[in-house]
């Protein structure tokens, strides 16, 4: 792993120069003690409460960089010792409900993920390459033939899937390659049918699929041996386009035969309970293609929550249930979607069309939050490629990484690093990763320190 920063490219001292006022707040030591009351009358799980939702309705007014400083002030001082309202903050706020470090109170949880919020508005990073590993897989770094076509992350992993089908695993934050898995053998149809279509990753369990449909499962310490969940059928269900999920529920995005657009199993028992839908019946034909040569995306799908996902292509967008099977909760028709700058969170959906509009969405009524207008899509379509998680979208055109505020659609700044033709990418609060036709993985990290 090599290593370089850019003037920029430091971590936060925990807010704006060290002092935590622009949107930090100062906070003191942490402490786990919960006080009866706050002026000996009020009850303490009232003041609690209150406490809860001024920092909450901060956070909805004024973005959630505006939490933690609703707080901080004499009136809440001794409640905001109270570990039980800082979870509850980060769960609400950050949408986090596990603790990157378990010797950490949830206090501390906030701030870490305030202070990182803050770096992604200051372009505070470490930015770093990630390279294979020879004595793990004996492929060359340069092999021109492989191609990496889908990353995700997880609190200690980064996953990337390659056209041969293979998925490798690098440790976070050391960005060390520890494990390579492959898919289990059989009659292929076509040069990139066992090319990776999507990957589901935490930090113990890794889920991989195929553009043939197959789906395989295992350990991220490779403590097993990796098996087929599924077995893919081409010929009655087309290519496994995309393919997403959680503990809960897999999702995969079909296109090549009618009325089967998506199919949906039970994470818990691996279990397909739903097939159906028509959303890529008119990308049937680019689906087929996929699997002799890796053109452009076809079509995307993010889980939203738990229990909805958003699914696009180029022609249409879709919200839609998955407890109901399937029943469609909103869609919008929009010509010229670049599909490859699809993505979603659990509140916002992403999108950028071919004239260089990008839009911040809504996901349960489809209302526009934002727009603001991307420069260079005339001339980099082609590998124009989007991400975004809590708070930003990021957008690579040209090689060149741009950063915007989804609240309010505003351009914050670019990466430092020019990165070149750019084939995945992906972000969540603390990192982004995109891979380059190069087989290098390009790592920058936000985390405060």
């Amino acid at each position: 792993m090599s290593s370089s920063s850019s003037s920029s490219s430091q971590h936060s001292d925990g807010g704006d120069g060290g002092n935590g006022r622009r949107g930090g707040g100062d906070f003191e030591g942490p402490s786990s003690s919960r006080r009866r009351s706050v002026n000996g009358v009020w009850p303490e799980p009232f003041v609690e409460a209150l406490a809860s939702q001024v920092a909450i309705d901060a956070s909805l007014s004024s973005g959630r960089l505006a939490s933690a400083p609703a707080l901080v002030c004499s009136t809440w001082r001794a409640v905001s010792r109270s570990d039980l309202l800082w979870q509850n903050l980060t769960r609400r706020i950050w949408n986090r409900h596990h603790r990157l470090l378990h010797h950490l109170t949830w206090r501390d949880e906030f701030i870490f993920r305030h202070r990182t919020a803050l770096n992604f508005t200051h372009a505070r990073y470490i930015y770093s390459t990630l390279h294979f590993n020879p004595a793990i897989d004996h492929i060359n770094n340069n092999d021109d033939g492989l191609s990496c076509r889908r990353l995700a992350l997880s609190d200690r992993y980064l996953a990337a899937g390659y056209s041969d089908g293979s998925v490798r695993i690098f440790h976070l934050p050391f960005g060390l390659h520890l494990f390579t898995f492959f898919p289990l053998q059989r009659d292929r149809l076509g040069q990139f049918s066992p090319a990776v279509s999507g990957i589901i990753l935490s930090d113990t369990h890794i889920i991989f699929a195929s553009l043939d449909g197959d789906i395989h499962v295992s350990l991220t310490n490779n403590a097993v041996p990796t098996r087929r969940s599924h077995l893919g059928d081409v010929v009655n269900d087309g290519a496994l386009v995309d393919f997403t999920g959680c503990n809960r529920w897999w999702v995969g995005l079909y296109a090549g035969v009618p009325g089967r657009a998506f199919h949906v199993w039970n994470g818990d028992t691996e279990e397909l309970v739903f097939v159906g839908g028509s959303l890529t019946d008119p990308e049937a034909v680019m689906g087929w293609h996929l699997l002799t040569e890796l053109t452009g995306f076809v079509g995307r799908v993010r889980l939203t929550s738990h229990e909805s996902a958003v699914a696009s292509t180029s022609l249409r967008v879709i919200v839609f249930d998955l407890r109901t099977q399937v029943i469609v909760l909103g869609e919008e028709f929009r010509r010229g979607i670049i599909v490859g700058t699809v993505d979603a969170n659990d509140e916002a959906l992403f999108i950028v069309d071919n004239r260089g509009s990008a839009s911040v969405r809504r996901v349960d009524t489809l209302d526009e939050v934002c727009r603001f207008r991307v420069r260079g899509v005339s001339t980099a379509q082609g590998g124009l490629l989007g991400c975004m998680n809590l708070g930003y979208a990021l957008i690579c055109a040209g090689g060149v990484i741009s950063v915007w505020e989804v609240d309010r659609g505003a351009h914050l700044y670019n990466l430092g690093e020019r990165i070149g033709e750019t084939s995945a990418m992906v972000a969540d609060d603390r990192y982004v990763a995109a891979s380059t036709s190069d087989t290098t993985i390009h790592l920058w990290d936000f985390g405060a320190q």
